[in-house]
């Protein structure tokens, strides 16, 4: 992509690119280059109109109250509805005054500039409160918070947050000491929420988190931190998804430069911060939301029923609107900008590209579904929009994850191609797989066809990531996955000194065992939910009136797994070393390598005659060549046996995965395929003793190949395989 301050998409997208892949995308070619164009021509006018693409996407330096150099104030809002505009505060005893009222300036926009006072010192200080004051058409006075506003509180008095001018002084202000962590080649998420990340009954902070979470993220390996609830929400049980002011760190776990220092750590360790963005709607409080915020019912929303989500009691944005989008632009940017995130997990983007929002909609996976009329080209260009934009300034860090659970195709496909932008998309489906069958049907049952090819259907060259639960699945009304496999045994026989329990030791090699073939098979990335590792209780809910306000289920039971005297710790263990393994041999990275080979390098490697390519001879022996490379980095599911319950795959040249889920049947020199020739060793066994196992293998054991084809692969070993029990081998030589 071009860079600069003006970056410019290339005039009409590489569909080539995704044809080759996906040849069922030719017959949607027109809708595919017509939303490019539509895309294309709003970058344009943005890059004509607005002084370039960089100025348009830092509108948070020109909205919004600012401390001049003078020490001047100067306050800048979009009303385009409102017929005055004022500023109150306590610098002035919250008085409606006409020497604070906004002078109107074109296109809705009004301007406020307040001069230093005589002794030079600003009039506005640091931790002031302030409110804005719109005089509506209908003729009263309405108070308001700034849109743009960096720091609101919430008084003990009332439950309405209250803006709060934030301007520490120079030697309060945190500075950066780290820079932003390069891409990782794959990323292992710790989806993780400030508010609940201590054990005691309470609102953890970002000190907190800082200090006795991070330790644990580094000890167990995941490179990414995504942050949840970060954006200020007032009500706390929403899970920070009626979001009221966007541009402001949720005071509850502390003050702003907390928060950069809790992303400055993780940046020391080389970890990868996420935050959990929500643009695709927006609370509907008006006092302290963006809801009415200039006295009409649209401004930054639709009007009508379109600008309003009937499930969620929330308002929907008007992504046709210029300053709508340079909202939106500018608080992705200014999250980066001030706070040094690395990117963003976008919430509810299947609500935002479906006029329906997906509500009563069972997508089939037919195309017509995906390049029909209900799909709002609107949204989905704002989102292409933002990935063009991010991945343009931020090409060496940028990482953006979708949250869809339509299967859009094209959507995680770069945008020079057609496509969306995104890096990666959660694969909602396989979460949903897991409760469904823990819920309805026992593990003897399970259908192994079934559960592989859940985990495998995914879109080709669009990268998932791959998670038995989030923090949906922890949600009351739901349970943990440690909960739906060992339920009120867990409050009775986690203890080491504990009497044996057949559901403990059932739930506790099911608990390892699905995680493991989650990121074994399921994806290019992982994720799991804090405190999820360990087999953490019970479920999620915050306080709120049906609870009485307890904090009880939102929080993390850490003196679980910190007892050694109770087994969470041993499903702790085996989540750190799987995490471990992975960054070791990078299997989740194998596939999106082949993907930038398959689409960029190869033309290059040809070239140069590389190692990976043999001299050409003919065109079927290219053919033949190029499909061989191109199998070397893919996962194959060499075995999928119903009756002895059985699987095995490789991932990558040098793993084989095996799991044996029977209830009772162990197998000793069981015949299994094997890709590479070669002596193997086991690197990680679910049944060993650290993992609360029962350790039945002989970890000196040596798997020798031999030169026999065994379930279409070139060679076999024989392995001894227990029952409830998930390995993986490793070539070692």
């Amino acid at each position: 992509m071009a860079q600069g301050d003006s970056p410019s998409p290339p005039p009409e997208p590489n569909v080539e690119a995704l044809f080759s892949v996906d040849g069922y995308l030719r017959d949607h070619q027109n809708e595919i280059k017509r939303r490019y164009g539509c895309f294309k021509d709003l970058v344009q006018h943005i890059n004509q109109h607005e002084g370039g693409l960089n100025k348009f996407t830092k509108g948070y330096e020109y909205y919004g109250v600012h401390r001049l150099q003078d020490n001047s104030i100067v306050v800048r809002e979009w009303a385009p509805g409102a017929e005055g505009v004022y500023l109150k505060g306590d610098f002035n005893q919250f008085m409606v005054e006409e020497r604070y009222s906004f002078k109107s300036l074109e296109f809705g926009r009004w301007e406020l500039k307040i001069p230093p006072k005589e002794d030079g010192s600003c009039v506005i200080p640091h931790l002031c409160k302030l409110k804005l004051v719109m005089r509506t058409k209908a003729g009263p006075l309405e108070e308001r918070i700034c849109p743009w506003a960096r720091y609101v509180t919430r008084p003990k008095e009332y439950p309405i947050f209250e803006q709060v001018f934030w301007d520490p002084p120079s030697n309060q202000k945190y500075k950066f000491k780290h820079p932003h962590p390069k891409r990782p080649l794959a990323l292992t998420i710790y989806e993780s929420h400030v508010g609940i990340s201590s054990w005691e009954g309470k609102v953890a902070t970002y000190k907190e988190f800082t200090n006795n979470v991070i330790p644990r993220i580094v000890d167990l390996g995941y490179n990414c931190i995504q942050m949840m609830a970060v954006m200020e929400h007032a009500y706390y049980a929403c899970f920070g998804y009626q979001v009221t002011s966007f541009f402001a760190a949720s005071s509850r776990y502390g003050v702003p430069e907390d928060l950069k220092e809790l992303v400055d750590v993780a940046h020391s360790h080389g970890i990868t911060v996420l935050l959990d963005v929500v643009h695709s709607h927006a609370s509907k409080n008006v006092v302290d939301g963006l809801n009415q915020f200039d006295g009409t019912n649209s401004c930054y929303f639709h009007d009508g029923a379109r600008g309003t989500h009937d499930l969620w009691d929330s308002r929907l944005f008007n992504y046709t609107s210029w300053e709508v989008l340079r909202f939106l632009l500018s608080n992705l940017r200014m999250w980066i900008e001030e706070f040094h995130f690395d990117g963003f997990r976008f919430d509810g983007v299947t609500s935002m590209i479906y006029h329906t929002h997906g509500m009563g909609h069972g997508f089939t996976g037919h195309y017509d579904e995906y390049f029909g009329l209900n799909t709002d080209t609107e949204s989905f260009n704002y989102l292409t929009l933002a990935n063009f934009m991010l991945h343009s300034f931020y090409p060496d860090f940028m990482i953006t994850v979708s949250e869809d659970v339509s299967g859009m195709p094209t959507l995680g496909r770069p945008v020079e191609d057609g496509g969306g932008g995104f890096d990666y998309r959660l694969a909602m489906g396989l979460p949903d797989m897991w409760i469904k069958l823990l819920k309805t049907t026992q593990d003897e049952d399970w259908n192994l066809d079934n559960i592989c090819h859940t985990l495998t259907n995914r879109r080709w060259s669009e990268p998932c990531i791959a998670y038995t639960e989030s923090h949906d699945q922890a949600l009351v009304g739901d349970k943990t996955l440690a909960f739906w496999l060992m339920d009120k045994e867990m409050y009775t026989h986690m203890s080491i000194i504990s009497e044996p329990s057949l559901v403990i030791d059932r739930g506790m090699a099911l608990h390892k065992m699905l995680r493991l073939i989650t990121i074994g098979l399921g994806g290019e990335g992982y994720l799991t939910f804090i405190g999820n590792e360990f087999g953490h209780p019970e479920w999620l809910d915050f306080p709120r009136a049906g609870n009485r306000e307890s904090y009880h289920y939102a929080r993390r039971q850490w003196n679980l797994v910190d007892d050694p005297s109770l087994k969470y710790r041993f499903l702790n263990n085996f989540d750190r070393d799987m995490i471990h393994l992975e960054a070791k041999y990078q299997w989740l990275a194998s596939r999106q390598d082949l993907i930038n080979i398959k689409e960029k390098d190869i033309q290059k490697m040809k070239s140069t005659k590389s190692a990976s390519w043999k001299q050409k001879k003919s065109t079927e022996d290219e053919k033949k060549e190029t499909d061989t490379f191109y199998t070397v980095f893919q996962s194959y599911i060499s075995l999928k046996h119903n009756a002895d319950k059985v699987v095995v795959f490789d991932r990558s040249d040098n793993l084989v995965f095996i799991f044996n889920f029977h209830p009772n049947s162990s197998y000793t020199d069981y015949k299994i395929g094997v890709k590479t020739p070669g002596t193997y060793r086991i690197v990680l066994d679910s049944d060993a003793e650290e993992y609360g196992g029962h350790k039945r293998l002989d970890h000196n054991t040596v798997f020798k190949t031999h030169n026999e084809p065994w379930h279409d692969r070139p060679c076999h070993t024989f392995v001894y395989i227990p029952t409830r029990t998930a390995i993986v081998l490793a070539k070692c030589d």
